[in-house]
């Protein structure tokens, strides 16, 4: 990871989040995403058997949220608006998320050779004091270019350093080269010397998605900035699926690897097990690879054809979700049997009925939560299906979650109208 912790709290007493809102809703209809119980708990059955076998939890609706397709946020600045057909549209990997909302300040992303001079200036030679991570690739640490920005440097491990992560820095360093969008860590570039591999990217201070969920920062998300974050992060993916010069499957979508900015605005981040997907224009659908990822958030098809698509981020996507909702982590070991894979358990909870026992419980329960848990369950159960051609594209999923927000939000204000209209009337009672 390359967030890095704040360690200000606002005290002792954890106290709901709720970020304002960076997009706005311009659509005057409505969408639903409500399918029968019956079909929802005939797709869950399915969904069970393939649970155990890989770790891991294992249908499109068709409404339409014209408020998503015509975002001029969401489209890449070389490419028309969104539309609903099937092709696949090739423009800039410039997208309009490439203009700023960031922590740094002048420099700009782009393929940068840095000297080892600069690296170690920007760290005070690797001080210990300035490490904000630690993964299997190495040590992450913060530092300051001269130019006065701030920047993560990732220091691959020298001891283990071999074919194997050579790979992956290679792997890294191609596809933050190519790719740049305001919910994706921005690159400034790299160092090999000697044996010295280092990538260097944007520091994004605010820590990791699921540091906030353990509430490790002291302030609780509420489900307003969680279907945000679920938002930013469907965007970023569904860029990296659709709108590169290839199809990029990142294959490690999972809480610990998506960054918050100080304005709580989701980043994706660790490209080390990036892939370059089949291109569908050549007519091959699926590229043979081993598999990479982490347990928990793996695709079962993937897991056990070797077979890799963009459905596979899709399901990754769909654990993330069922965490959003619950706050847990995919595995807890600690927990009773039937519940210790978060993702199968929620799945069960939902299908029976019981979808607002899942919620967090450091959350409400009010009329607008237990709207929105629903529908980003349903949609879960969706990206979770056993088989990927049962899956929604992650396209779709932001569609979908953009009309939850729509419906979530208008369930909200009209709450606080009637919890105003009572306040009032009780005072006028008193008056009287």
């Amino acid at each position: 990871m390359y967030g890095g912790r704040n360690t200000s709290s606002t005290g002792s007493r954890s106290v709901p989040y709720s970020p304002a809102s960076v997009y706005s809703d311009t659509s005057t209809s409505r969408s639903s995403i409500s399918s029968s119980r019956s079909s929802v708990a005939s797709a869950a059955r399915s969904v069970a058997g393939v649970f155990v076998s890989c770790f891991t939890p294992p249908v499109d609706t068709r409404s339409s949220t014209k408020s998503f397709a015509d975002s001029d946020e969401f489209k890449p600045a070389a490419v028309d608006a969104l539309r609903a057909s099937s092709e696949r549209k090739r423009g800039s990997n410039r997208g309009v998320y490439a203009s700023a909302n960031n922590s740094t300040h002048e420099r700009e992303p782009g393929s940068v050779k840095f000297n080892i001079e600069e690296i170690v200036k920007a760290t005070r030679n690797f001080s210990p004091s300035f490490k904000i991570g630690q993964g299997g690739f190495g040590t992450v640490f913060r530092g300051r270019l001269e130019d006065g920005t701030f920047v993560a440097v990732k220091r691959a491990k020298k001891s283990v350093y071999d074919k194997h992560l050579g790979v992956e820095f290679q792997s890294e360093i191609r596809t933050l080269a190519q790719v740049e969008h305001l919910n994706l860590v921005k690159f400034y570039g790299y160092l090999e010397h000697g044996d010295e591999r280092i990538v260097v990217v944007e520091y994004v201070p605010n820590g990791t998605l699921r540091e906030h969920l353990d509430c490790i920062h002291g302030n609780i998300l509420d489900l307003a900035a969680r279907l945000d974050i679920a938002i930013d992060v469907a965007h970023a993916i569904t860029y990296l699926h659709m709108y590169t010069d290839h199809p990029i499957i990142h294959r490690d979508i999972k809480s610990s690897n998506i960054l918050l900015t100080e304005n709580f605005r989701a980043k994706v981040a660790d490209f080390g097990f990036a892939r370059l997907g089949a291109d569908s224009d050549s007519g091959v659908t699926h590229v043979s690879t081993q598999v990479k990822g982490t347990a928990g958030y793996l695709d079962p098809e993937y897991l056990r054809t070797y077979q890799l698509t963009e459905k596979s981020d899709v399901y990754s996507f769909g654990v993330l979700l069922v965490e959003l909702v619950t706050g847990r982590r995919p595995i807890e070991p600690k927990r009773e049997l039937k519940e210790r894979i978060t993702a199968k358990w929620a799945m069960k909870k939902f299908t029976d009925g019981e979808a607002i026992t899942t919620l967090d419980p450091r959350l409400e329960c009010d009329a607008a939560n237990n709207l929105a848990i629903e529908k980003i369950l349903e949609l879960a159960l969706q990206c979770l299906a056993p088989r990927r051609q049962n899956r929604p594209s992650m396209r779709r999923c932001a569609e979908i979650l953009w009309s939850i927000r729509k419906d979530y939000r208008e369930v909200s204000a009209s709450d606080v109208r009637s919890l105003s209209s009572h306040s009032m009337r009780s005072t006028s009672i008193r008056e009287q």
